[in-house]
């Protein structure tokens, strides 16, 4: 569900920018009140392994589409709202800034569809009143099946409202919004039953990790994190760099439901504005386009190749690989830099 600059104006794309930069202000803010040393390298750890997953698109059997983990409920569950919404903001920045996925226009649209509606709305509103202190695995199932289904229809509308609102194409919105909510409810039952057994994982090995940093904060000295953190370490590097070959060449939901409506999988890019700058400097700063290394030339074997499946692709492996590390790296920093600030008002 990752938007194109070309869905959007700049007055929406922009609001959407201010809007994304003030929660991601707040969250911050409110995380430092209580973020432990121990929960950054799970921070990170957790954004790589969504990175990786989000590489992995599955097929919706009987639509010619396909869909990819968000990851949201599974970072709010684990690690709390503030912290899911800055580890998610990190993923989809790193995605949009080297492999292209997604517009830098769009970003702040992006972040705010696939990180605030899972972390600051369905997590509290919805996952937390089902759950309550529950550690019943099929009410995991249950609450995890709810939760996701409610945020991806949430992200989804919210698509359909932006484009909407910013008029730069023929999409109309009754067929646009008929097409995005029912392709979405399908991943979303996908994602649900992924994320309720991420989180029965967890249940199981650290069941003090659910729910927020504060109990991580409260842990005592001689529990680890290790093996938890091994484990997401491991399933990353597995995603990103071998099962990311097996990742669905049908188009994701939004791309599906723009081809139904308009006969054509994208939309006519902006050709002067911010649009067309920005543009230019992700052209510039996206070393791994479309997980890939850049093509030379316009070798239609090679064109050929890119659509086989499975794409069993070097470049696909080091992308996997690369951004998952990248992702890591960046959220590492940011927890390390919201943890010096504490130290400096303490």
């Amino acid at each position: 569900m990752h938007m194109a600059d070309a869905l959007l104006s700049p007055a929406v794309g922009t609001t959407l920018w201010a809007g994304t930069v003030a929660v991601g202000g707040y969250a911050s803010k409110k995380l430092k009140e209580r973020i432990d040393d121990r929960m950054i390298p799970l921070m990170g750890v957790l954004g790589a392994f969504i990175f990786a997953a989000q590489m992995i698109n599955f097929t919706i059997p009987g639509t010619g589409s396909s869909g990819h983990l968000g990851g949201g409920m599974i970072l709010a569950i684990i690690l709390g709202p503030q912290a899911a919404f800055l580890v998610m903001a990190s993923v989809l920045t790193v995605q949009a800034l080297f492999f292209a996925d997604g517009g830098l226009l769009a970003l702040g649209c992006n972040i705010w569809n696939m990180g605030f509606y899972p972390c600051f709305l369905v997590y509290p509103l919805i996952y937390k009143p089902l759950i309550r202190d529950s550690q019943n695995s099929g009410r995991i199932v249950a609450a995890s099946l709810v939760s996701a289904i409610a945020a991806l229809q949430l992200g989804a509308f919210s698509v359909v409202m932006e484009t909407l609102l910013s008029g730069n194409s023929e999409l109309p919105f009754g067929a646009f919004v008929l097409l995005m909510q029912p392709i979405h409810l399908a991943i979303g039952v996908i994602e649900g039953f992924v994320t309720a057994g991420v989180i029965n994982y967890v249940q199981s090995a650290r069941p003090e990790l659910l729910g927020n940093i504060a109990a991580v904060s409260s842990l005592g000295a001689g529990i680890s994190l290790r093996k938890v953190m091994i484990t997401f370490v491991v399933l990353a590097v597995i995603m990103g760099g071998a099962l990311s070959w097996f990742a669905s060449t049908h188009p994701d939901g939004l791309e599906w439901s723009i081809e139904k409506v308009t006969g054509k999988g994208e939309l006519r890019e902006a050709e002067r504005g911010i649009a067309r700058v920005l543009k230019g400097i992700q052209e510039k700063t996206a070393f791994l386009p479309d997980y890939g290394f850049k093509p030379e030339g316009n070798d239609l074997k090679k064109a050929e190749a890119a659509s086989a499946w499975p794409g069993i692709k070097a470049g696909t492996s080091v992308s996997g690989i690369v951004g998952a590390v990248i992702v890591l790296g960046m959220i590492v920093l940011i927890g390390m830099g919201i943890r010096s600030f504490r130290g400096r008002d303490a």
